[in-house]
């Protein structure tokens, strides 16, 4: 690697993620998995499973809620007890969420109207398994949504280590689907190998990423959450050392991953890059490959203007912000758009990543531009309702807008309430 491990840019330049834009050819495969796993089932899925590596020939697809407990039972006691650390600080969050969240009861002309929550019956919660077990994956999504009253919420993903069955099982899920990719994805929107879900959340490649947004409509899903993504903002007050360990920790989760830096001059810069170069040459294999590897899918920009640094941030619309800046509320007010923001030197994103509280599936490729990270937000449905015992002050006004329309049943259904009530007979 030479001098300059993350591409050079300038003001002006497109910031996006590379890679953010579809995939013609991702796109087919995960359409081709989808249509197959819905049109034959269980044949298909164990198809695509076995040509994929996930499952040996003849191996059951799920593993049901006591294998799951016994992986949670073959975990060492050190390990146990920092997965309830981690879930109970996870479900704590989600816990203060929901409770911001009140049902409505609202006057309106002639009645009342109002909304009360309803969570989702039964939620699907992919978790990564690939390069990476992700245990804490099992727990960020399966926590909020048994914390939201979710009746039933089942996993999937390839190759599961007993520490992602074991964080599973203590967060509540009712057993796993031992696939991945986006057959997996089909197999828990249609139901395939076990009950079909109403929704579907959790990171992933971009085969899981193109499903869930190929079957949106057949179930919910939340936003696009694909390969991570890293953007820090750092003043000259900040350390290069810290910041280079936080790109190389994005860096490391996938060749796809992409790590970018706004710093504020070119002695930062320089020293940024040196610290780049050493600390990736002491990671292991794979990771030091993979970290490389993504290296090339970031940038770094000199704005030594916070103004200008602020409004390239805001383009990027990264899944994850990091603000290591002197006064970094200063910023959050110019960066609107992001999945999560970090505040300050000492809040790395790897905090967020182990379950602080708030949740680490989070928008990418743009996404936060609308979109909000998973949380318990997302299994909740607020349902409207409207009781009314006083037509007159409504009525008129609805037939008016009725036929305003063209819709004359609709103007006649509401003066029908105007009329008196015929007693039916005996």
């Amino acid at each position: 690697m030479d001098g300059h491990p993350l591409r050079r840019i300038r003001p002006g330049e497109d910031p996006s993620p590379r890679g953010r834009l579809f995939d013609a050819q991702v796109d087919a495969v995960a359409a081709k998995a989808i249509f197959e796993v819905r049109e034959e089932g269980l044949p298909a899925l164990r198809r695509w499973a076995e040509s994929l590596g996930e499952l040996e020939p003849g191996s059951p697809f799920l593993i049901p809620r006591e294998g799951l407990r016994e992986a949670w039972e073959g975990l060492e006691p050190a390990t146990r007890a920092l997965l309830e650390r981690a879930k109970g600080r996870i479900a704590a969050f989600a816990a203060a969420q929901r409770s911001c969240l009140s049902d409505l009861n609202f006057k309106v002309p002639g009645g009342r109207a109002g909304h009360v929550f309803v969570p989702v019956s039964r939620v699907g919660c992919y978790v990564p398994g690939g390069r990476y077990s992700l245990p804490s994956t099992a727990l960020m999504t399966v926590v909020p949504a048994v914390v939201a009253g979710v009746g039933e919420v089942w996993c999937a993903g390839p190759k599961p280590g007993r520490a992602s069955l074991g964080a599973a099982y203590i967060a509540g899920a009712m057993g796993f689907l031992a696939c991945g990719g986006a057959h997996a994805v089909a197999a828990l929107a249609f139901g395939v190998g076990l009950p079909r879900c109403d929704m579907i959340v959790g990171p992933g490649g971009r085969y899981v990423a193109t499903a869930k947004r190929q079957l949106f409509g057949v179930v919910g899903t939340e936003a696009p959450a694909g390969p991570s993504e890293l953007l820090i903002v750092a003043d000259d007050g900040a350390d290069p050392d810290k910041a280079a360990a936080d790109l190389l920790a994005q860096a490391e989760h996938d060749t796809a991953a992409f790590p970018a830096i706004i710093c504020s001059s070119e002695a930062f810069a320089f020293a940024l890059e040196a610290r780049l170069i050493a600390r990736l040459a002491l990671l292991p294999e794979p990771n030091r490959s993979v970290a490389s590897a993504a290296l090339g899918n970031g940038w770094l920009l000199v704005e030594a203007n916070p103004a200008k640094a602020m409004a390239f941030a805001e383009l990027t619309s990264p899944e994850h912000l990091e603000l290591q800046v002197s006064d970094p509320a200063a910023y959050t007010a110019g960066i609107q758009s992001a999945g999560a923001v970090f505040l300050g030197s000492i809040s790395a994103e790897v905090f967020g990543d182990y379950g602080a509280g708030p949740n680490h599936t989070l928008p990418t490729g743009g996404a936060a531009r609308f979109a909000s990270g998973l949380s318990v937000l997302n299994f909740l449905r607020a349902r409207t309702w409207l009781e009314m015992d006083d037509p007159e002050p409504l009525a008129g006004d609805t037939a008016d807008f009725a036929r305003l329309e063209g819709l004359e049943a609709h103007a006649r259904a509401a003066e029908a309430r105007l009329q008196p009530q015929v007693p039916r007979s005996e």
